[in-house]
């Protein structure tokens, strides 16, 4: 098991991370003030991926590219039908479906779960996980309304192209990348 289980799976919400001391009215606001922070980091990402996807649904054509930066960057309109890097993007459309959707709630409910238990001590791995948890968020509302994800950020040099990903992707390797740093850097709760 990763070190951010070290002891346990974080002990149950009251007290996280100082040894239960707190009053239930403290308690209670520490709950809502970060349940506050989730829906403002979560919302933000939802909301600006849904609008950056919505433009370019009705701003720019299927498959096609405007150049932002000639030989590195262009915004170029494909959908995804599959999972990361086009993961099952040949299976029936119905089976990917039920499948994406199956994960992505997981995925929710599991970041959920972590970013609850994770402590105040922890900001940092907090916003991560509010990132990754709109990210999810924001693609999964692209597969129930499409049954695919919308993306148009293409990042390459010359002919080799990164796979072309949108703002939730962007919002989920980030908050990624803030939990990589915690495990590498042993700086997880107990």
């Amino acid at each position: 098991m990763i070190p951010f289980f070290k002891n346990k799976l974080f002990s149950a919400l009251g007290g996280i991370g100082d040894g239960g001391k707190q009053s239930s009215v403290d308690q209670n606001f520490s709950k809502k003030k970060k349940l506050m922070k989730l829906a403002l980091i979560g919302g933000l990402i939802v909301l600006l991926d849904q609008l950056t996807k919505a433009v370019i649904l009705q701003s720019l054509p299927l498959h096609d590219s405007i150049t932002v930066i000639p030989g590195f960057f262009d915004i170029t309109h494909i959908h995804n039908p599959g999972g990361a890097f086009g993961f099952f993007a040949n299976q029936s459309p119905m089976l990917r479906k039920i499948l994406f959707l199956f994960i992505s709630s997981l995925a929710v409910i599991f970041v959920f779960y972590f970013y609850i238990r994770t402590p105040a001590s922890h900001p940092m791995l907090a916003s991560g996980f509010a990132l990754i948890f709109g990210g999810a968020v924001g693609n999964m509302i692209d597969r129930i309304r499409f049954g695919k994800v919308i993306d148009f950020l293409d990042v390459y040099i010359g002919v080799w192209h990164w796979p072309v990903f949108n703002v939730a992707d962007s919002a989920i390797s980030i908050g990624v990348a803030v939990f990589i740093f915690h495990i590498l850097f042993d700086k997880l709760p107990e």
